[in-house]
């Protein structure tokens, strides 16, 4: 079979009571709050959804303990209670998670200062974390460095492994509610006149074309580049919004004695990283180091890989890592506050929104801020601020996914036998795709290249892809296979994976030698930008794991 692809209908001279610009987690959630709402909703992201922050986070849905120092307790509510929300809608996706708090006699907290403020974090979550098992709890202490003594604690949390997947779910529900959504749709200016904001131009990257569209509100969600759409669109703010921060994490195979749960310890520097099981490999993370650049080409410098190398091995003795073991490391830059004077951990990490009337673009919102945790209840505050009402959902409120859970059997067996798939294969598709896993079984049966996995190395199946380009507004290879069905970002992945999955994709979709080989090179250009190799043998990366 072949499937044709739509090409994607002009948007020139169209009105829209709002444009969104920006497709990370805080768009695609505003945008899905305004769409259901009633409202004539546009979202445009000039690379791909989730392709920017979203993407290169820590993957952890938390309540901010560590905001707890800063004495932001309203903060740690807020998250709590979206952190409670996310592991009842979207259970296939958000997970709950064990953590250890790791200190030893020359971390910079006191044993004393970390009792105290679990205990009010447990109270502000209004229930105690399940304890870990001894078992789990003796086979942490006998790998980490036995010449120290160590004191653990132990809290619960949540963990997305997959962002992407929840901006896909929630960017679908916003179509699907009646936003137009564009991804590869590059804002060039925001159209201000009079004092207000009218629309914006748009360069469609896909077609090349530029239209102009008219809108009531704008709202500018671009997360790190909030700062230069003002300045593309002549919006002078009287100081930078922003004071971007790089942070770099490092992924790597899974090592003898790598734990199960997560880890919350100290860098040498008293900053804390996480150690985390991750997609059947080890992420840690995170540094803070000052970023004014290109966003887009943000990297993790070697001294920040060095950093986190150190930190893991040093834990880790017996393990022996070296740089040898990270299989890439990438960087986002956060897009907190501009706040002169102050350290990047000492920044909060609370949202705001900038009204540019005073700065001459009325009916123009600049969201500054903002994490994974806290999306969905950025979005509310910030429809409200446009004057549009929404009410607040209950806890117990069930979304798409909800009901799901990846783990039971029956299910599993259910969407096995839907498709002709095997269990696993069945539960990769639950995990990824909650309620939807049965369509794309479904699918599936149609035939036997829509049944084969993606590379030989996946449980993941060519009929996931194939939803991805029909419902998902996937336009490019990377979309597929680092976003929608982001097995590129596994243990396995290499050249031969790429050239494989293209092969199996390719056949389906009805390219021919020249489609597959343009789709594979610029797969393999965005895969190589985003996921860093380390230079091997650098002798300080080496000497991390003496």
């Amino acid at each position: 079979m072949s499937l044709a692809i739509k090409p994607r209908p002009s948007l020139e001279g169209q009105r829209f009571h709002v444009v969104i610009i920006g497709g990370g987690i805080n768009g695609v959630a505003v945008a899905r709050e305004c769409a259901r709402a009633g409202k004539h909703t546009l979202l445009v992201e000039q690379n791909d959804f989730a392709s920017g922050v979203t993407s290169r986070s820590t993957r952890i849905i938390h309540g901010g303990l560590r905001y707890l120092e800063h004495g932001e307790l309203g903060l740690v509510r807020e998250s709590v209670r979206e952190r409670e929300r996310l592991l009842r809608e979207r259970s296939h996706l958000v997970h709950p998670v064990h953590f250890l708090f790791l200190l030893n006699e020359r971390s910079q907290r006191s044993a004393l200062k970390v009792r105290a403020g679990l205990w009010l974090y447990q109270r502000i979550a209004g229930r105690k974390s399940a304890d870990l098992s001894e078992m789990e709890l003796k086979r942490v202490e006998r790998a980490l460095d036995a010449g120290q003594q160590w004191s653990i604690f132990n809290y619960e949390d949540a963990q997305c492994e997959f962002p992407e997947r929840l901006v896909a779910e929630w960017m679908m529900e916003a179509a699907e509610a009646g936003a137009v959504v564009r991804n590869h749709c590059e804002v060039l200016a925001v159209n201000v006149t009079q004092g207000r904001a009218q629309g914006v131009l748009l360069r469609d990257r896909i077609s090349g074309k530029d239209e102009r569209v008219d809108a009531g509100w704008i709202l500018n969600c671009t997360g790190p580049w909030a700062d230069r759409i003002c300045q593309r669109s002549s919006v002078r703010t009287s100081k930078p919004m922003l004071g971007g921060v790089r942070g770099s994490h490092i992924v790597l195979s899974r090592f003898s004695g790598a734990p199960s749960s997560a880890l919350y310890t100290e860098a040498a520097d008293g900053r804390p990283v996480f150690v985390l099981p991750w997609n059947e490999q080890v992420l840690v993370g995170t540094t803070e180091v000052a970023d004014t650049g290109d966003p887009a080409k943000t990297a993790p410098s070697n001294e920040e890989i060095e950093y986190l190398l150190r930190t893991v091995a040093k834990l880790f003795p017996k393990a022996k890592i070296s740089a040898h073991d990270i299989k890439y490391a990438f960087a986002g830059v956060r897009p907190l506050p501009n706040s002169p004077g102050n350290t990047a951990s000492a920044v909060t990490r609370r949202h705001f929104l900038h009204d540019h009337t005073p700065d001459g673009a009325a009916r123009l919102i600049s969201v500054i801020g903002g994490k994974l945790t806290t999306a969905a209840s950025l979005a509310r505050e910030c429809v409200r601020k446009i004057g549009i009402a929404v009410p607040e959902p209950t806890l117990v409120a069930m979304g798409p996914g909800g009901s799901l859970d990846p783990m039971l059997d029956q299910e599993v067996l259910e969407i096995a036998r839907a498709g002709s798939v095997s269990e696993e294969t069945a539960r990769g598709i639950m995990e990824w795709h909650g309620q939807r896993a049965m369509d794309i079984a479904r699918m599936a049966l149609v035939s036997a290249e829509l049944r084969a996995p993606v590379c030989p190395h996946s449980s993941h199946i060519v009929a996931e892809v194939v939803e991805a380009y029909r419902k998902e507004f996937a336009v490019t290879l990377g979309d597929v296979l680092l976003r929608r069905v982001p097995v590129a970002l596994g243990a396995c992945w290499s050249e031969s994976c790429s050239r494989e999955a293209g092969l199996r994709i390719g056949a389906v979709l009805g390219w021919n030698e020249q489609a597959l080989m343009s789709n594979l090179e610029s797969f393999q250009t965005e895969r190589t930008a985003f996921l860093k190799q380390p230079a091997r043998g650098a002798s300080a990366l080496e000497a991390a794991a003496d």
